[in-house]
């Protein structure tokens, strides 16, 4: 008789395996330290988050698409911009861009709460449905324009934006907490720096952490539709 939970735990196997080496190669390999976000990048199951067609993508080093001209980053970016936020556990987090959820699910392993905010309805279903499955139970998610952030569930002790936008979209930065961290790609539609800004008492210091390319964050805040 064919024993389909055996097919199941082979499967689970041949995953964890690939996130192992994924981490190993494409993440610490490239100086990726806080053992946190290792470990989330670890037990968060990638393939969970595309579609099934490209589960053996998955893990792969480099962004995948989702649909609707939308892509989930690369595994080193994910981490990169996860590490920037420093996180230890107690924090509020604002995420703008929900997108597949994964870059939700690496923050939910991190923070004490994760408020997602995307603008694309199909997108945030398929979202809720796999932080669901996975038992994400402090992952909020919101249908908005993510460019105006969540206002009444602020301030936020971090704030990570997952599209890339011409300016810092200022409703951000007025819902940082002081002595919170903010992880956004700026610059034009091809190429942006990655930047962490850090808000302490009243001013901001701005951190360049490299290149990148983003999908453009569309909003009122952000590029035009």
């Amino acid at each position: 008789m064919f024993n389909t939970s055996n097919k199941k735990k082979k499967f689970n196997d041949q995953f964890k395996i690939a996130r192992e080496r994924m981490v190993a190669q494409q993440i610490e390999a490239r100086g990726i330290r806080d053992p946190k976000v290792l470990d989330a990048m670890r037990r968060v199951p990638r393939h969970l988050f595309v579609d099934e067609a490209l589960w053996d993508q998955a893990y792969s080093d480099f962004p995948i698409p989702i649909g609707l001209s939308q892509t989930m980053s690369q595994p080193y970016i994910v981490a990169l911009m996860s590490e920037a936020l420093e996180l230890t556990g107690s924090e509020k987090v604002l995420e703008i861009g929900t997108g597949s959820g994964y870059q939700a699910a690496i923050l939910a392993e991190l923070a004490k709460a994760v408020f997602s905010v995307e603008r694309i309805q199909s997108l945030l279903a398929g979202a809720r449905k796999a932080l669901d499955k996975l038992g994400y139970s402090n992952v909020l998610l919101k249908l908005d324009d993510g460019t105006w952030g969540w206002k009444d569930k602020a301030p936020f002790d971090a704030i990570i934006v997952t599209a890339g936008s011409p300016d810092v979209p200022k409703p951000l930065m007025d819902q940082l907490a002081d002595n919170g961290r903010l992880v956004i790609p700026i610059g034009d539609e091809y190429s942006q720096s990655l930047l962490r800004l850090t808000k302490k008492n009243g001013g901001v210091r701005q951190e360049n952490l490299g290149g990148v390319r983003f999908v453009k964050l569309i909003g009122s805040h952000g590029w035009d539709r």
